[in-house]
């Protein structure tokens, strides 16, 4: 499943980093703290955090995630845009809290890899 993909069917905001919509994602990973993420996510995750500053753009291209979703209606700084854009990182952003935004991606990406 593709990030616009997941983004039409949670009807997700896309808010900076349009350029990776077509990204593959692999899996996901949920954590707010960075050196967990850093540590545990794998290359094509999907990222689902409250966090809005820079450094998330850091770990998101260090770990070559697919995407970040924002939870709670947060959205990036600006130095965050600026940072998507430039690495073509998709930050998306959703309303729901963060257990629920973890359930229904884990249930789309289990659906497509039974599907398959």
């Amino acid at each position: 499943m593709t990030v616009r993909e997941l983004a039409e069917k949670l009807n997700l905001d896309i808010c900076c980093g349009k350029a990776g919509l077509d990204r593959e994602i692999q899996g996901g990973y949920t954590s707010d703290l960075l050196s967990d993420v850093m540590g545990n996510a794998g290359e094509g995750n999907i990222w689902v955090t409250l966090q809005t500053h820079k450094n998330i753009m850091a770990i998101a291209s260090l770990k070559e995630l697919s995407a970040i979703v924002l939870v709670k209606n947060y959205k990036p700084e600006e130095e965050t845009i600026t940072e998507s854009e430039s690495e073509g990182i998709p930050i998306l952003s959703t309303s729901c809290q963060t257990f629920e935004i973890t359930g229904k991606i884990y249930e789309l990406l289990k659906e497509k890899t039974n599907g398959q």
